[in-house]
C-alpha cells in the first residue's frame, strides 16, 4: 500500500469511485480510494439504479444529466466494463393541474441544457406505457433520454477506468483515524497501515458521519430505510417484445422500472423509519434488513390499480436498505468547514443518479481550486450549527416523506424549526407574519391583513400572497416600513494591513474615508463573483463587511483563507451578536427624526454613508442604504437592543407598516439590484452581470482582475438584461427560457417577479449579447407558454435614483 498520495478517498460507493475516475481524467495520478469493504458495499449495490435529467435545480440537473451521458455513452467504450445503462425512457404522471405546471417548470429550464422533456396528454402516455390505466390522469411529463443502470457494474466501470488512469483502490481496508499534520497535509490511518496527502474526501456513504468525527465534523446526515419490491415475472410485460420506461405516480409516492420479465416496484412512504441516527454498526456492509410488506403495501396496492399487471406477479424479494437524507435531501459536496484539505462526497439520497456527474464537478473543483458551475445547492457549508441531531432528523423524515411532494417556488417546510429566532420575532407573529426561513434565521416573508395569520399560497401562478405584497410595497412607497434583515452575515475586519487585505481581494475600491460604504465583489481568479459584499469604513484600520445569510460560513472561510502569515490583521463573525432592522420609504427620515436627535439632513447624512447613532437610549450603527430603492436607512445593533429600537419606531409612527422579503424582492428587482445566487454567483463575471461601476481595474492587482482584463478583450457571451413581460396570472422566478423572435432559446431567466410600483411583470436574464439591445423582442416561457417580452433599461422604477437620495 502507498505511503503517501496527493488524494485518499474515503468510501468505494458510486461516488467516491466516480471522483477517482474524474481526478484521473484531470490529470491527476497521484490518487488513492480505500473501502472498508467491496466496492459498492453500503447503499450502492442495492439502489434501483433509477437515472433521470429530471430536477428542480439547473446545477442538480446538470450534475444527473452528466451522469446519464456517462454511464450511457462512455464508460463502457472506454473501459471495456459494461454499465448495464438501459436507455428506457421515463414517465411522470399526474391528475393534478399544479403538478402538471411543475413539469411545464422543469420542462422549460430542461431546454437551457438541451435536455429533452415532452408533456403529453392521457392518449399519448397510453401510446408509450400500454399497461397503464389513464382513468383520472390530465397529463405527463416523458423523458426519452433516462434509464436505468446496473449499480455494480456502473461502480466497477469507473473503478476500472481510474485503475487505468493511475488510480490505486485497496479494498477490505478501514480506516481508523484521520489527522491532521503540522505540514497541513493529512495522515490516514487505515487497518493495514498510514498514508500520507494532501487531500481526504469523505466519500463514505452510509458511515459518512462516522469519518467526519474523526476529524471533528458533525454532518447533517441521516441514514432512512428505503424498500422495493422485486417481482417474478409479469406475462403482459413479456408479450410487449419492448422495455418499457420507468413510470411514476408522485402522489401515490412509487415508481415501476422493468425487471428482465419482472417489474421492480419503490416505496417513500409518508411515515419515513430513520435508522441508525446514533451510529452506524461498523460490521454492517453488504447486508440487508428485513422487507416490511405491511408499510409498503398500501401504496403497492395502488400502484397495482394504475398498473393491472403488477397485480399478476408474485413477489420474488422485497429490498430494505438504508440510504442517506440530509436536511434538504441534497448531497453534501465541497469543502469541509473548518478544515482546509478535507472534502466531502456524501449524504446523498440519489447516489447512481447523481453520482457521475458528483464526481466530475468536485474534480473540477479540487483541481481547479474553484467550481465549474454554482455549487451553493450542494457546498456542505450551507449548514451551521443550528442543523442539530433532532433538526436533521426531523428534516430527514420530512424531506423522504415529501420524496415525490410537488416543490413550489417560495415553499417553507415546517420540521425542525424554528432553530433561530431574532428579539423581534413574536412582534411580528402577533402581527400576522409567514416566515420563512434562511441559514436558520426565521425571517417574515409576508404579512396577512390587519394581524391574521395567512397561509402560505403554493402555486406556480399567482395566488393571495400577491395582494398581501401589493399592499407592503404601496405601504412603503406611499409611507414607510420596517423590516428584520438579521440573517445577513456580518464580519469585522480590522488592523493595520485591513485595507490592503481588502483592497486585493475584491474587485471595487474599498471606502477611503470612515463613515462611508461601498458595494465589493470578490471574484474566483477565473473572474466568476464567489461573494458581494456591503463594505462600510469604520475606522481607519476597522471594516464592517456584510452579505448574504446563507453564504455565512462560505464567506468566513472565504476571507480567512486569504489571511498570510505577518499580517496585522484580525475577522471576526459578529453575525448571531448583530441584530439589523431596515426602515424603508419616504417618511422614513421623519420617523427616525423622532427617535434620534441626530441631525439626518443629506449634507450630515448623506446616502451611502454610516454614522454612530441612539435610538430609544441604545447605541446603534445607521447605515444610510435601501434594497427597496426608497429613502432608507440600515440599523445594524446588538441583538439585545433591537426589541426596544422596533418598538421606538413603531410608537413613533403608528402608519409605520411591516413589510417582508418578498416586497423587498420585488422592490429590488424593479432598481435592478441583483440577488446573490440568483443573478450572480461563481458563474457569471461582472462584467456579463452589467457591474462595471463595481470594477476598478485601475487600481492594481486584485483577485480575478486579469481574467476579467481577458473577458474583456475577448467580448462576452451573455449578458444580463432586464425583462418586460405581457402576462396576466404568472411571473417568471427563475431558470425560465428566454426565446428569440424566431423560438430559438436564447438565454435563460436568473429572477423574476411582479413589479407593484411600475406594474408590470419583469425578470432579469442572461441572454446573448445579440439580444440585449434595449426594444429587443423577446419571449419567455411561462409554464409552457411563450410570452412576449421586451428588453427594457433598468432600473424599471425610478431609474436616477432620486427616491433613495431624497
Amino acid at each position: 500500500m502507498k505511503k503517501d498520495a496527493k488524494v485518499v478517498i474515503v468510501g468505494g460507493g458510486i461516488y467516491g469511485c466516480s471522483l477517482l475516475y474524474h481526478l484521473t481524467k484531470r490529470g491527476w495520478r497521484d490518487v488513492v480510494l480505500v473501502e472498508k469493504n467491496e466496492l459498492t458495499a453500503g447503499s450502492t449495490w442495492h439502489a434501483a439504479g433509477l437515472c433521470t435529467n429530471f430536477a428542480h435545480h439547473l446545477t442538480i440537473m446538470r450534475m444527473r444529466n452528466h451522469s446519464v451521458r456517462l454511464y450511457r455513452d462512455v464508460l463502457e467504450k472506454e473501459t471495456g466494463q459494461p454499465t448495464g445503462f438501459t436507455t428506457s425512457g421515463a414517465l411522470r404522471m399526474t391528475r393534478l393541474p399544479e403538478r402538471m405546471d411543475e413539469f411545464r417548470q422543469v420542462a422549460q429550464m430542461g431546454r437551457w441544457i438541451d435536455v429533452d422533456f415532452q408533456i403529453i396528454s392521457p392518449p399519448e402516455l397510453k401510446e408509450i406505457y400500454p399497461l397503464v390505466e389513464t382513468e383520472g390522469l390530465i397529463g405527463a411529463i416523458y423523458e426519452p433520454q433516462d434509464g436505468y443502470t446496473d449499480p455494480t457494474q456502473t461502480t466497477n466501470a469507473l473503478a476500472r477506468g481510474a485503475r487505468s488512469g493511475g488510480a490505486e483502490i485497496y479494498r477490505h481496508t478501514a480506516v481508523t483515524t484521520i489527522a491532521a499534520k503540522p505540514d497541513g497535509r493529512w495522515r490516514v490511518t487505515t487497518e493495514n497501515g498510514d498514508i500520507n496527502c494532501d487531500m481526504v474526501v469523505n466519500a463514505a456513504g452510509t458511515w459518512a458521519r462516522e469519518i467526519g468525527e474523526m476529524v471533528g465534523l458533525d454532518l447533517p446526515i441521516v441514514p432512512m430505510l428505503h424498500q422495493y419490491m422485486v417481482t417474478d415475472r409479469i406475462g403482459a410485460y413479456a408479450e410487449l417484445e419492448r422495455t418499457l420506461p420507468i413510470i411514476r405516480d408522485p402522489e401515490e409516492s412509487w415508481y415501476v422500472r422493468p425487471e428482465r420479465d419482472g417489474a421492480i416496484l419503490g416505496t417513500y412512504e409518508k411515515e419515513a423509519v430513520p435508522w441508525s441516527i446514533d451510529g452506524v454498526p461498523p460490521e454492517f456492509g453488504m447486508e440487508l434488513l428485513p422487507g416490511d410488506l405491511e408499510r409498503m403495501s398500501g401504496i403497492a396496492a395502488q400502484a397495482m390499480d394504475r398498473i393491472p399487471s403488477l397485480a399478476d406477479a408474485g413477489i420474488k424479494e422485497i429490498v430494505n436498505g438504508p440510504i442517506t437524507f440530509t436536511p434538504d435531501a441534497n448531497a453534501l459536496i465541497g469543502p469541509a468547514p473548518g478544515l482546509p484539505g478535507f472534502w466531502i462526497m456524501a449524504g446523498t439520497s440519489m447516489g447512481v443518479m447523481e453520482g457521475g456527474g458528483a464526481g466530475k464537478f468536485l474534480a473540477d473543483w479540487m483541481v481547479d481550486g474553484e467550481p465549474g458551475v454554482d455549487m451553493s445547492i450542494l457546498d456542505p457549508r450551507r449548514f451551521g450549527p443550528f442543523a442539530d441531531w433532532a433538526y436533521r432528523v426531523e428534516r430527514a423524515e420530512e424531506a423522504f416523506g415529501n420524496q415525490f411532494a410537488i416543490h413550489f417556488p417560495g415553499e417553507e417546510l415546517p420540521a425542525g424549526r424554528p432553530r433561530k429566532k431574532t428579539p423581534v420575532y413574536d412582534r411580528l407573529a402577533d402581527r400576522g407574519a409567514f416566515f420563512g426561513v434562511r441559514f436558520g434565521w426565521e425571517r417574515a416573508n409576508f404579512f396577512g391583513a390587519d394581524g391574521t395569520q395567512p397561509e402560505q399560497g403554493l402555486s406556480f401562478r399567482r395566488t393571495h400572497v400577491f395582494e398581501h405584497v401589493r399592499r407592503e410595497v404601496a405601504a412603503v412607497t406611499d409611507h414607510a416600513g420596517v423590516i428584520d434583515l438579521s440573517g445577513f452575515a456580518k464580519f469585522q475586519v480590522c488592523g493595520k494591513d485591513a485595507e490592503a487585505f481588502l483592497n486585493a481581494l475584491l474587485a471595487n475600491r474599498v471606502p477611503g474615508k470612515s463613515g462611508r460604504i461601498a458595494l465589493c465583489h470578490a471574484l474566483s481568479q477565473r473572474g466568476g463573483i464567489v461573494a458581494e459584499f456591503t463594505v462600510t469604513r469604520m475606522s481607519d484600520e476597522t471594516f464592517y463587511l456584510c452579505s448574504a445569510a446563507a453564504q455565512q460560513i462560505h464567506d468566513r472561510e472565504w476571507l480567512l483563507g486569504h489571511v498570510s502569515g505577518g499580517q496585522d490583521l484580525h475577522i471576526m463573525d459578529i453575525t448571531e451578536e448583530t441584530a439589523i432592522l431596515g426602515l424603508q420609504g419616504p417618511r422614513a427620515r421623519d420617523i427616525l427624526a423622532k427617535v434620534t436627535d441626530a441631525d439626518l439632513g443629506n449634507e450630515a447624512f448623506p446616502w451611502l454613508s454610516q454614522r454612530d447613532i441612539q435610538i430609544a437610549g441604545r447605541n446603534v450603527r445607521a447605515l444610510r442604504v435601501s434594497y427597496g430603492g426608497e429613502l432608507g436607512y440600515e440599523f445594524h445593533m446588538p441583538m439585545d437592543a433591537q426589541l426596544a429600537v422596533y418598538d421606538a419606531l413603531k410608537e413613533a409612527d403608528p402608519g409605520l407598516a411591516d413589510f417582508g422579503f418578498f416586497a423587498l424582492d420585488t422592490m429590488r428587482l424593479e432598481k435592478g439590484y441583483l440577488g446573490f445566487g440568483a443573478d450572480i454567483s461563481i458563474e457569471t463575471t461582472p462584467w456579463e452581470a452589467g457591474l462595471d461601476a463595481f470594477i476598478k481595474l485601475d487600481r492594481g492587482d486584485f483577485m480575478g482582475r486579469d481574467a476579467l482584463m481577458a473577458q474583456g478583450e475577448k467580448g462576452l457571451s451573455t449578458k444580463l438584461v432586464c425583462l418586460r413581460i405581457e402576462s396576466k396570472d404568472r411571473d417568471a422566478m427563475g431558470n425560465e427560457a428566454v426565446l428569440d423572435d424566431g423560438g430559438r432559446t436564447v438565454g435563460i431567466v436568473s429572477s423574476g417577479g411582479y413589479g407593484h410600483r411600475v406594474q408590470a411583470s419583469l425578470a432579469l436574464a442572461y441572454v446573448e449579447p445579440g439580444c440585449a439591445a434595449h426594444g429587443t423582442a423577446l419571449a419567455v416561457l411561462l409554464l409552457g407558454q411563450p410570452h412576449p417580452a421586451k428588453v427594457i433599461p433598468a432600473p424599471a422604477f425610478d431609474p436616477d435614483g432620486a427616491r433613495m437620495r431624497g
